[in-house]
């Protein structure tokens, strides 16, 4: 089975960005995945089902971050994680 390498530029929306219950949303869906989930912004590159990572990332309304996935299911993940920002979490 060939892995999936994913890469997607996204805009922060929600008015608060990636707060305490957006991030434990963000965390709980990244961990559902096999594939390997990263987190940049700004030449920062964050493992983007680790709590503290996603801590120093500190995505504010109005940021762009770049979700990177490798792995089998990679193009699913990033489909679900766009969509979660892109709903602004349901906020």
């Amino acid at each position: 089975m060939k892995d999936n390498h994913i890469e997607k530029d996204i805009t922060i929306k929600n008015e608060l960005g990636i707060h305490a219950q957006p991030l434990n949303i963000f965390l709980t869906t990244a961990n559902s995945y096999s594939s390997k989930i990263r987190v940049s912004k700004d030449g920062m590159e964050v493992n983007a089902k680790s709590f503290l990572g996603m801590l120093t990332i500190s995505a504010k309304k109005g940021e762009t971050i770049t979700l990177v996935a490798d792995g089998e299911d990679a193009q699913e993940a990033i489909q679900k994680l766009v969509g979660l920002i892109e709903n602004e979490f349901n906020e």
